[in-house]
């Protein structure tokens, strides 16, 4: 087995060594700020897995997101519509919210992709992996520089969260629309 077979193994083990060490890190990440940027990926298989290369120009970034239903703000007072309900239905899962967060966050980046790290009872955490548009290293990679001329991918529904999202899967044997159609 090569390495990042192992760093796989050693995510889906549940030993009490592990869990410990894992309520230790949601307890600190619980008290940071919800869009953090990071020096290293904390799932290094997946980030590399993603296209995830150490060099300037991309970047990680861990975003919180909130669990549960999608609710609305409070209005302040007066009188509604009965039509207007706190309670949102959003098309959007967990991962492609906090891409979008990122993204907004940091406006000269573009998002490569995305991959979940942890969740409890209150919040979902994903690490995003940005790449810089106008960094010279990013540039000169064939395989980022594609993605730095893109624009606005994740809004657009470019990166794999998104394509989910939209109904659509991976690209492959049996790709189909939603409505079944392939195209």
């Amino acid at each position: 087995m090569g390495i990042y077979k192992y760093i796989r193994n050693s995510w889906q083990s549940e030993t009490p060594e592990i869990k410990a060490l894992w309520k230790d890190r949601l307890i600190s990440w619980r008290r940071e700020p919800s869009t953090l940027r990071l020096e290293h990926p904390t799932r290094l298989d997946r980030a590399r897995a993603l296209g995830y290369r150490a060099k300037d120009g991309v970047i990680i970034v861990r975003q919180r997101v909130n669990r549960g239903t999608h609710r609305r703000e409070d209005w302040s007072g007066g009188r509604h519509s009965s039509n207007m309900q706190i309670r949102m239905n959003l098309q959007f899962n967990y991962q492609s919210i906090a891409e979008r967060r990122v993204n907004d966050v940091y406006h000269n980046c573009e998002v490569l992709g995305s991959y979940f790290v942890a969740k409890d009872g209150k919040h979902a955490w994903y690490e995003v992996i940005l790449v810089d548009r106008s960094h010279p290293q990013v540039l000169a990679d064939e395989r980022l520089a594609g993605v730095a001329k893109q624009r606005a991918r994740a809004y657009r529904g470019l990166t794999s969260a998104n394509r989910k999202t939209r109904g659509l899967r991976h690209k492959g044997k049996g790709t189909e629309h939603a409505r079944g159609k392939r195209f």
